[in-house]
């Protein structure tokens, strides 16, 4: 099994409550995590210090995921870092379509589990 021990995450939520829950878990593996409520904020945050994954929720308040994904895909080093979608609307997205722009996991966060989370982060580092 891979360690998280001493990873970067950057979670992209606007629910601060469901960011704060995903961080949990995350550090409760030994990663560091930064959160995030809007797009700007999380590339201000990646630009500071590449983390070695994204967590992004596609609905963001002021703009979408979306809008994130093609901000990190016009950057060579950004386009690089795995990106987890983690959504409600997750059974509505494309996922060919998604992963063009990075995305290398989606994951409904109505019906996702805290293994889920550690599980699709140890698959996109592996």
């Amino acid at each position: 099994m891979i360690s998280l021990e001493n990873r970067r995450a950057v979670i992209v939520e606007d629910d601060e409550w469901f960011a704060e829950q995903l961080a949990t878990i995350m550090k409760k593996q030994g990663m560091n995590c930064q959160t995030a409520s809007f797009a700007d904020e999380a590339i201000a945050k990646i630009d500071t210090r590449l983390p070695d994954v994204i967590l992004l929720d596609m609905l963001l308040t002021g703009s979408t995921g979306l809008v994130l994904l093609h901000e990190l895909q016009s950057h060579d080093d950004l386009a690089r870092i795995p990106v987890i979608v983690c959504s409600a609307t997750a059974d509505m997205l494309e996922q060919p379509m998604l992963a063009a722009y990075g995305v290398r996991r989606v994951i409904d966060k109505t019906t996702m589990h805290p293994d889920d989370v550690l599980a699709a982060v140890r698959s996109v580092l592996a």
